[in-house]
């Protein structure tokens, strides 16, 4: 059908309605023309010499240096739309066909907040006594703010805490505008933090739950994550000619892309490292491998060795390079320099056939297999060994398994940032109640059984959300800049994917229910009792640890029956562990007491300058037997099947 018999058939025009029309398109020129006028005397030519804006502003009259700025500029903010757009679009094409992304209440915190503001509203009295104290802080700051614009100082109402890295920009501080943006949003954040946190009558954890999502979302709002209240966002658009931002939302779109359609902001540049190249390069052996680990022998690098060998578990949420990053702090290679022989698990990146192992299964293929075959390589009748955060925790409930069975094959254990009690465990602990689990099992049946990595990432990195995720926001995006080369970060992103059937096992009998710690777990149809685990144990914790705090680390320690070795070091759950004594950072504690609790243990404890790993490696060495001729890791009773750092730890999820 043709255009003109597709149309409808059209009236012809009055002479009156033709002059009308004419007067219209008249008048809507005029004003066309009257609001160009507006818009050209409004507009701010770029900095520099050339005309001033004002009244009789002439766009003509800038220098073609000027011209040539503007144009840049406004052809790079539409590039950088035109991109965003397109990478958001792509985005919603992906997530429509996933219904759970769109949950109204992704972290399940509905029920608590509900608890939260009830209780609140109970108290009309305090949110009355909070609400004056935010209306006359904020007081103070509008008569701060008039003073300076009159020419005098003022002390600013609030200040960031130590550590916050959002506001180092000057003009967060020297700008009055983009100081009074500051303030007001730290003086409501804090008012909303600080509203949840005094509320009482609420079940703790439902209050921590609630004390969490807020810091989140006082977080993400935070000035310094928008590109117009951002003042180092905003002077690297002009300094650019917006170039910044359309290489910012060119890593948006790479960054969606590499989520397949969810958003996984780089951490660092992952090009830069490759494992077993320039990470995880301390030369060894792979002497062992079944379906869950491969069992690698590091080369010795003294003559000598202690007679028992050391047989490593790290978490197997991760892979086991933290403890090899670069030679100058890997733990590995430094134990190796002590004199000792040097085993490590390398635990599988499961997919879905491997889907419904369960604990036992990484008690028995893990720990049980993997010092198995430590004994028959180096021919001795025990080991001693390590337990890394959750590698630690099945160390734990299998060392009470061995206790239960008279297994002494295992000497002595030691665990880093690991929980046998979780009654105070971090803030992993929010994240496992039953409505959460329950997504996980779906998000996990619709991976094949498996959890996916990227879903542990976000998880952690939520824990720490100003310094993994919106710090990154603002310099991959708002600044268009790619983050830099740091190994620690490739690791962190490096993660592993989850077996249905061990993890909410994990999730539900440890964090959920205490299983252990109230003798309550049975593995394999034995009682698990620390109590009745003898061998000598060596506990470290971190003193600013967020999963495995301290606290929770300090009541584990309390449940074994044998002699106990608490030692605390300075810093978080992986800088607190992975301290290299040549770096002179940080600190640790000692005491040779176990006292009731973390705050007695604590003042009786004596400081230490630098690492904590001397001190260990003097009570490891105690245990490890006589010095003998160094362990060729090829020449074993075992087999070589291939070099360190082996095939599973390559895996990528």
């Amino acid at each position: 059908m043709s255009e003109q018999t597709a149309a409808p058939p059209k009236k012809a025009k009055s002479a009156g309605a033709k002059k009308a029309g004419a007067k219209k398109a008249a008048k809507a020129e005029k004003a066309a023309a009257s609001e160009a006028k507006t818009f050209g005397e409004s507009s701010q030519p770029p900095p520099g010499p050339g005309p001033s804006p004002g009244p009789g502003f002439d766009a003509s009259a800038f220098t073609a240096e000027q011209r040539a700025q503007v144009e840049q500029l406004s052809m790079n903010l539409a590039r950088a739309a035109i991109t965003a757009q397109g990478a958001i679009a792509e985005m919603a094409l992906r997530q429509a066909d996933r219904p759970a992304a769109l949950s109204p209440d992704p972290f399940h915190v509905a029920p608590a907040l509900t608890q939260v503001m009830g209780r609140l509203a109970a108290q009309p009295d305090r949110m009355m006594r909070a609400q004056a104290d935010l209306f006359t802080r904020y007081l103070d700051l509008w008569q701060g703010a008039a003073r300076r614009a009159g020419g005098e100082t003022s002390e600013p109402v609030v200040a960031p805490a130590k550590g916050d890295k959002r506001f180092l920009d000057p003009d967060w501080s020297d700008n009055p505008v983009f100081d009074v943006i500051k303030q007001s949003y730290l003086l409501t954040a804090n008012f909303l933090n600080g509203l949840v946190a005094d509320v009482d009558g609420v079940d703790p954890l439902e209050k921590r739950r609630v004390e969490f999502f807020m810091r989140m979302l006082t977080d993400a709002f935070s000035p310094s994550n928008f590109l117009a209240s951002n003042p180092a966002a905003l002077k690297e658009v002009m300094s650019t000619g917006g170039a910044s931002l359309v290489k910012g939302m060119e890593n948006f779109q790479a960054d969606l892309q590499r989520g397949g359609g969810q958003l996984a902001i780089a951490q660092t540049d992952y090009d830069m490292f490759k494992i077993g190249e320039n990470v995880a390069t301390a030369p060894g052996k792979v002497i062992f491998r079944n379906e869950i680990i491969e069992l690698l022998q590091f080369s010795p690098s003294t003559d000598e060795v202690y007679e028992i060998p050391l047989l490593i578990f790290p978490p197997w949420i991760n892979k086991f390079y933290i403890m090899d990053l670069r030679p100058e702090n890997s733990l590995i290679r430094w134990l190796a320099s002590q004199g000792f022989t040097v085993l490590v698990a390398s635990w599988v990146n499961p997919d879905a056939t491997l889907a419904t192992k369960t604990f036992e299964d990484y008690m028995r293929q893990g720990i049980y297999e993997g010092v198995g075959a430590a004994l028959k390589q180096t021919g001795v009748d025990r080991v001693n060994t390590v337990g890394y955060c959750i590698g630690g925790t099945l160390l734990s409930a299998t060392l009470a398994h061995m206790a239960a069975k008279g297994d002494t094959s295992i000497g002595s254990a030691t665990f880093f940032a690991a929980q046998q009690d979780f009654s105070e465990a971090g803030d992993l602990l929010l994240f496992t109640n039953e409505d959460w689990i329950k997504t996980l099992e779906q998000k996990m049946d619709a991976g094949g059984g498996v959890l996916d990595g990227q879903t542990m990432a976000d998880t952690f990195n939520a824990l720490r959300g100003n310094d993994l995720i919106w710090s990154f926001f603002v310099n991959n995006y708002l600044m268009g800049k790619e983050p830099k080369p740091f190994d620690l970060l490739f690791w962190n992103s490096d993660q592993t994917r989850m077996p249905k059937t061990l993890h909410t096992f994990y999730l539900r009998r440890f964090y959920g229910q205490n299983a252990m710690a109230k003798g309550e777990l049975e593995l394999d149809g034995v009682q698990i009792d620390l109590s009745k685990v003898k061998i000598p144990i060596y506990v470290q914790s971190s003193k600013e640890d967020h999963i495995a705090p301290a606290r929770s680390v300090f009541k584990g320690a309390r449940l074994f029956g044998g002699p106990v070795t608490f030692t605390m070091a300075g810093s978080g759950h992986i800088a607190g562990v992975i301290n290299a004594p040549a770096a002179n950072k940080y600190q640790h504690w000692t005491n040779d007491k176990l006292p009731g609790s973390l705050e007695e243990w604590q003042a009786g404890a004596v400081e230490h300058p630098g690492s904590w790993w001397p001190h260990w490696a003097s009570w490891l060495a105690a245990r490890s037997g006589k010095k003998i001729p160094a362990r060729d890791p090829a020449a074993g009773p075992l087999k070589p099947l291939g070099d360190a750092p082996g095939e599973y730890v390559k895996v990528k999820s």
